[in-house]
């Protein structure tokens, strides 16, 4: 019966996805339904909030579980096996947060069509990684997402701390591809301040990531010395978190766009069930409808503002939450 349950969601959230008839606020409560009966650490959260799920009939109204938890349980809707379990980065003496991955097939066929949904084929990019503290571990998300991206292109490839490679390769290469980089914060300012150069015909893609490594700045900053020191009109980022299994990215701004895979609430920073009105700061609550082996509904620790319902703006960290590998933004 569960695992009849769990296919027919999957079935319907990949119908939903491609432009199937699929009522999405339907779908969201009927995985909250799922998740809150198979799920034990959701199951006792909701329990402890005594809410009854069985009355939760609007999806303002269902609780977002908070990230912390992924870094002390094993967080999973029925009882599976998995392939894969994902690590967050931590800084030392940290507990990173865990994911796992029951299907990591899934995990990057949802990935390529979050990217692909906002830019184009995988096919048509040579991709290019400057990720050097994810690759010194192989529980990153974000190292198997990139190589997938790298592998299905056919174009591409990890650097290190090798900066004149990265960009001797990048100038080198003369097919009729896009070039991207996706490059985590600490490393592309590194390689700016070395080796300024043009790459004007690269798309940045900037993945946040300080990791101790200098001090923390604002993503205006960082996105204002990348412009200036590597000669581009424009820097990309990618939003996505280790308890995720789906992506948005910003064209620009810092302003993301959701995936349809995503929605997001705005919750008052000090009121977790108070949700905000559209152009108001507070804290960002992801629902992902991907995550249906794991919890679609989290509460982050990041700031943020949603303008409308496709678009909005990360803008730093609660005070209380950690400092974690992944963090960039402090206001």
């Amino acid at each position: 019966m569960i695992d009849s349950t769990r296919n027919s969601l999957i079935k319907r959230y990949q119908s939903f996805i491609l432009g199937g008839d699929i009522d999405k606020n339907n779908l969201i409560l009927d995985i909250f339904l799922y998740q809150s009966n198979n799920n034990s650490i959701y199951k006792r959260f909701i329990k402890y909030l005594g809410i009854n799920p069985e009355n939760i009939h609007e999806v303002k109204k269902i609780p977002f579980l908070p990230a912390s938890f992924f870094k002390k349980h094993k967080i999973v809707s029925g009882n599976w096996h998995e392939e894969k379990i994902f690590e967050s980065s931590s800084t030392t003496g940290m507990t990173p947060s865990q994911n796992y991955i029951r299907d990591l097939d899934f995990y990057l066929k949802n990935a390529t069509f979050c990217f692909e949904e906002k830019f184009e084929s995988l096919k048509n990019y040579c991709f290019f990684a400057l990720l050097p503290s994810y690759l010194e571990r192989n529980t990153s998300s974000l190292i198997y997402m990139v190589d997938h991206f790298i592998k299905s292109s056919g174009c591409g490839g990890f650097y290190k701390y090798d900066y004149e490679k990265l960009l001797e390769d990048m100038n080198s290469y003369r097919g009729n591809r896009k070039k991207v980089l996706f490059g985590v914060t600490f490393a592309l300012l590194q390689m700016a301040e070395k080796f300024p150069v043009f790459l004007n015909d690269v798309l940045v893609m900037e993945t946040g990531g300080m990791k101790g490594r200098g001090k923390e700045l604002h993503r205006d900053e960082v996105h204002n010395i990348l412009r200036n020191k590597l000669n581009i009109s424009t820097v990309y980022s990618e939003y996505g978190m280790t308890e995720l299994l789906s992506q948005s990215y910003s064209t620009g701004d810092g302003l993301f766009e959701l995936s349809k895979s995503m929605d997001i609430l705005i919750s008052d920073i000090y009121d977790p069930f108070s949700y905000l009105e559209n152009g108001k700061q507070g804290k960002i609550n992801v629902i992902d409808l991907a995550n249906i082996d794991t919890c679609s509904f989290i509460a982050t620790d990041d700031l943020g503002i949603k303008y409308n319902d496709k678009t909005f703006k990360v803008l730093g960290r609660t005070d209380e939450s950690d400092v974690r590998g992944c963090n960039l933004l402090f206001i």
